[in-house]
């Protein structure tokens, strides 16, 4: 696996919308909010052709547009001000960046330098193919505007010194936002912090029971359950092949989901599970799911959609983790080893960069 440079103090920061852009509030004042901050922290920053775009379907601008601009990025390229990047953050999830991955030269970044990529949600697209395609480590992590909140959370503050290399080990949290506390018929702050109100409770499951605690040791891979399904059986479907390279580590997958409701995770974990993808799970991390929090349908809830599908493997199952779409979001770098360890309503990662 590679793991690029971390970014040093005075470095740049390069933006980039493969996915959505900040064309629309409340995106774009908290991208601008986030990018003065970067410049407080000492950071210079250069913006990609796309991101304030809003002219795509789904994503900023047309496939090969979004996919020129990743392509540049990640390989090197310099910006419209010829300043090459040392990291790059999204500026967005978004729907259809699938369409994008037919024009990402995987090969060209393989063979190139490695540089940082974070984002999540859509982003899913990049991250999760780099290290199959390009065995490339990325961060399953916060878009740019999450850095545009005041003041930051711990979460957006771990993720930047992952950038930065001065982590190796986060941890979870003790309350997650459900909803961000706008009465009906107010216009949000954009620049709000988290409405962090909802007491977290992590859940434990292994070998058919419940359980209170877990330990894992392997290879982290995974990322948002809408966007993993699409690249099953795939020609970018090379799972099979990092199964096997990484046979001796095992995999530990991390899994949230945004627009799925209960059925629809049981069905996509069913898939995957006999795609063959969870053949060498050592363990797995399950975010709170967006949609369908706390919702039941046919006696099937967020931890059965998961644990009668899984349970089986006879592996480690978190569920409820700071994962995704409710924040605040752990974290994850997506490639490397890693030791879980949690307890009760605490976990930490140790990631190891081999």
């Amino acid at each position: 696996m590679r793991y690029p440079k971390f970014l040093k103090d005075g470095g740049t920061i390069g933006f980039i919308a493969p996915s959505f852009g900040c064309a629309i509030e409340p995106y774009r004042t908290r991208f601008d909010r986030a990018l003065k901050d970067f410049q407080l922290n000492s950071y210079e920053y250069t913006l990609g052709p796309n991101c304030l775009e809003g002219s795509g379907i789904g994503i900023s601008n047309t496939p090969k547009k979004c996919a020129e601009e990743l392509n540049n990025a990640m390989t090197g390229g310099a910006f419209s001000d010829g300043v090459v990047p040392d990291v790059i953050i999204t500026c967005g999830g978004g729907e259809l960046m699938c369409e994008v991955v037919p024009y990402i030269d995987f090969e060209k970044i393989k063979n190139s330098e490695p540089k940082w990529y974070m984002g999540y949600s859509d982003n899913t697209n990049y991250t999760f193919l780099s290290a199959i395609l390009a065995d490339t480590a990325a961060i399953y992590g916060p878009c740019a505007p999450a850095f545009g909140r005041e003041p930051w959370h711990r979460s957006i503050e771990d993720a930047l010194d992952i950038l930065r290399g001065e982590v190796s080990e986060v941890q979870g949290f003790h309350y997650f936002e459900l909803d961000d506390g706008t009465a009906e018929g107010e216009e949000p702050d954009p620049l709000a912090p988290y409405n962090l109100t909802e007491k977290v409770e992590y859940k434990y499951y292994h070998n058919g029971s419940d359980a209170k605690s877990a330990d894992i040791e392997g290879r982290l891979l995974g990322g948002c359950l809408d966007i993993l399904t699409l690249h099953a059986g795939t020609k970018y479907d090379k799972v099979a092949e990092f199964n096997e390279r990484y046979k001796e580590d095992g995999v530990i997958w991390f899994v949230e989901s945004c627009d799925l409701d209960i059925l629809s995770m049981r069905r996509a974990y069913w898939q995957l599970r006999e795609a063959g993808w969870f053949d060498t799970a050592k363990g797995f991390l399950i975010g709170r799911p967006r949609r369908c929090y706390g919702e039941e349908v046919f006696g099937v809830d967020q931890y059965s959609a998961v644990t009668d599908i899984l349970g089986d493997l006879g592996v480690p199952i978190i569920m409820d983790l700071d994962i995704g779409h409710l924040p605040p979001m752990m974290p994850i770098v997506c490639g490397s080893k890693a030791k879980v360890t949690a307890k009760d309503n605490d976990i930490s990662i140790k990631y190891i960069f081999e």
